[in-house]
């Protein structure tokens, strides 16, 4: 474990901890805004960027994510003790919920339920992400320009921003506006673009210290202590009432999580594992528990902080935590003279830069379909103006509809007709079914009751042919078909029969094969009628053929001699 731990590290960059030092500087303001907007401590805000964020960045599979605190996940935290008529004040509350939080994260990705994350479609995805970013931009508007819009839904906030031009401030606004210029100027310069982020930063906080603006800093949130994050106990008793609350705020920052992986690709060509992550901010919140830190969970606006400046494999995750904690406890009060319009500034770059890079995606989504369309501006719409759950809630009732009408969209029937060598061409279905010839049809679906009456509108009429033999193919089917599918099943074999035909199934599996034995389908088939998939992929739809035939020439001659008519079984 150890040898796999050191391989996954890797050797760090310079630029890794320039980018370290950049994402640890900002989350000092950023963390106590985040924990102040939530009714926390401030300085608890700062501690959530310290274990945490190491923590996650040594153990995730999302190599560039950042775990720490979001201001989704501080507004969430704060709605969820309020509603368990908690403190958020108090440090005991406030580390049975981060412990709490952990331990639902753990537990989802011990029992691997990322892969519940992976139905949510690409539509919802980006609508959710490009909420959290227009979230990102509306939450240091009052930083960048000293205007705090009403407390509305964030569209409204944003309108609300832009129509009172003339009420924003002029010296947080100039600082901000400053900012953005530095950092432009500084990332058009090739040597200087892995650092734009940190010149900005360091030159336009050096002269508002010069020029003394008297515009708000970091300091002025509240006081950052020069000691590394104490230990903290939570209140053992407060965790009865915040069970589902501590899940509220997991599925919140997990669903955060999620979309960084998609918009931040890991550097090396590795492969992001969901449940690895959740697994990692667990054990980041479990840790911060006991440290004195806020709920954490991948943060779309510090990870684009430290990709920004230059972020190339886990260990900037790593350097950001070292850094904010050696920052802390050495120059304290020093960081306490950041100015919050130089963060504004640069989280207001970060939220459009995030929006212009799922630009791609937007157009995407609008061009596949309506309904995807239609499922992403909902989820944002959700997302700008819902509690982030209900949101989720929202987005992910979206994906399941989503995910069940394209399924039994392309579910169909198709002829299969033998080319020679042991080929076959696709061609349509036919209306009628030929007289004393076997059709073979291929059934592509995911057994959906919604793909039903699709198949049947699609399967060809039996009625009004003459030992007419239908070899259904069910290879590709999933192997445990539902109870809808086997009643269907029953009912086509008892109409084949009773219009002298016969239906053959072909390719089911082990699952398969006996539900249709135990539940009375495989009598009604015949015998012969259920061929069991094998190694070979078209060999059991050649042995149903087979059967096919067989079964036709021996009706041939029973009418012949006088036999059993059409429509008997013999």
């Amino acid at each position: 474990m150890r040898t796999t731990l050191l391989k996954r590290l890797g050797r760090p960059t310079p630029s890794d901890v320039s980018s370290g030092l950049v994402t640890g500087l900002f989350s000092i303001p950023e963390g106590m805004a985040y924990a102040s907007i939530g009714g926390f401590n401030p300085v608890t805000g700062i501690y959530a960027g310290v274990w945490p964020t190491v923590a996650g960045s040594l153990l995730a599979r999302t190599v560039l994510m950042v775990t720490t605190l979001t201001s989704a996940i501080a507004l969430t935290a704060h709605s969820v003790l309020g509603d368990a008529k908690l403190d958020p004040t108090k440090a005991g509350n406030v580390a049975a919920l981060t412990l709490m939080v952990g331990a639902v994260m753990l537990l989802f990705g011990l029992l691997r339920l990322g892969v519940v994350l992976s139905f949510v479609s690409n539509a919802v995805m980006t609508g959710f992400s490009t909420g959290i970013a227009v979230q990102i931009i509306t939450g240091v508007l009052d930083d960048a320009t000293g205007y705090k819009p009403p407390e509305h839904n964030k569209l409204a906030d944003l309108g609300d921003w832009i129509g009172h031009f003339g009420s924003w401030q002029t010296a947080p606004t100039l600082v901000a506006l400053a900012t953005v210029c530095v950092y432009l100027a500084a990332h058009r310069v090739k040597r200087l673009e892995p650092v734009a982020l940190l010149v900005a930063l360091v030159v336009v906080t050096v002269a508002v210290g010069v020029l003394g603006t008297g515009v708000k800093l970091a300091k002025d949130i509240g006081t950052i202590p020069g000691a590394l994050p104490p230990v903290s106990l939570p209140d053992w008793s407060a965790m009865p009432h915040l069970w589902g609350g501590a899940l509220s705020v997991a599925l919140v920052a997990l669903a955060q999580a999620a979309g960084i992986g998609a918009s931040v690709p890991n550097p090396d060509g590795s492969r992001s594992d969901m449940n690895a992550d959740f697994r990692a901010q667990g054990l980041a919140n479990l840790g911060g528990g006991f440290t004195s830190a806020l709920p954490a969970g991948g943060s779309l606006s510090r990870t684009g902080v430290a990709v920004s400046a230059g972020a190339k494999t886990r260990w900037a995750g790593i350097f950001a935590g070292l850094w904010l904690a050696l920052i802390v406890l050495l120059f304290g009060s020093l960081a306490g003279r950041i100015p919050m319009p130089v963060i504004g500034g640069l989280i207001l770059v970060i939220g459009i830069e995030l929006i212009a890079g799922r630009r791609q995606d937007i157009l995407l989504v609008l061009r596949t379909s309506r309904l995807s369309a239609l499922a992403m501006v909902v989820t944002f719409l959700a997302t700008t103006q819902l509690p982030l759950q209900q949101a989720i809630i929202i987005g992910a009732v979206l994906s399941l509809l989503l995910y069940c009408v394209q399924a039994a969209r392309q579910s169909r029937l198709v002829a299969l007709t033998p080319a020679g060598d042991g080929d076959w061409t696709v061609g349509p279905v036919p209306p009628r079914l030929p007289s004393d010839q076997v059709t073979v049809l291929y059934y592509g679906g995911v057994n959906l009751f919604a793909e039903l009456p699709r198949i049947d509108a699609q399967r060809p009429d039996p009625h009004g042919s003459e030992r007419a033999v239908v070899v259904l193919a069910v290879r590709g089917a999933p192997d445990v078909p539902s109870s809808a599918v086997l009643k269907l099943l029953g009912r086509y074999a008892d109409e084949h029969r009773a219009c002298g035909g016969r239906l053959i199934v072909a390719g089911a599996g082990e699952a398969t094969a006996r539900l249709l034995e135990q539940t009375g389908v495989s009598a009604r088939l015949g015998e012969g009628g259920v061929v069991r998939s094998t190694p070979r992929l078209m060999e059991a739809v050649e042995q149903a053929v087979a059967e096919g035939h067989r079964w036709i020439a021996e009706r041939q001659r029973e009418q012949r001699a006088g036999g059993s008519a059409p429509g008997q079984e013999a």
